[in-house]
């Protein structure tokens, strides 16, 4: 099939080229400054009476004379609040043996006192302040126990 070189330079001039174009859309933020926070913490000193109990322990000695012949030393023992401790001798007789010269009672007794003392004590406030881009103060309260964190934040597509 032989074509004309007319004809085909025809159906060539009739041939439409469409260019296919594709748009991409990139997207993203950055950070723009809207305002931001000052907090100034102030210490408040005050002074509070504290209460508190003293133990004293005091330890009377008393020597107490037994002088009583014993086949052995007896053994430190406890009576109450009393510890008694032996204290023995040995005499020489024709027969040795052991003699209780005394006992020594040692008598625990506590008392309770009370304390009363002047102790300081801080306390720490803190005030936010909130500023706007340029730095001025736009909102101000003082931090109250319990209540949570303002953030202010801001995204602007580029």
């Amino acid at each position: 099939m032989n074509q004309d070189p007319e004809q085909v330079s025809q159906e060539e001039a009739d041939d439409v080229v469409v260019p296919v174009i594709e748009e991409e859309l990139q997207t993203g933020t950055r950070a723009v400054k809207t305002g931001s926070v000052r907090v100034d913490k102030h210490v408040e000193k005050r002074t509070r009476r504290v209460h508190a109990p003293l133990i004293h322990e005091d330890v009377e000695v008393r020597r107490v004379p037994v002088n009583r012949v014993v086949e052995q030393a007896p053994k430190a023992r406890r009576h109450g609040d009393t510890v008694i401790v032996p204290v023995v001798e040995e005499e020489l007789v024709v027969t040795k043996r052991l003699v209780l010269k005394e006992e020594i009672h040692l008598i625990k007794r506590r008392t309770k006192d009370r304390l009363v003392k002047e102790v300081e004590l801080n306390r720490e406030t803190a005030e936010v302040r909130r500023l706007d881009s340029e730095g001025r103060v736009i909102d101000s309260r003082p931090k109250r126990p319990g209540v949570g964190r303002t953030t202010t934040s801001r995204s602007v597509l580029s």
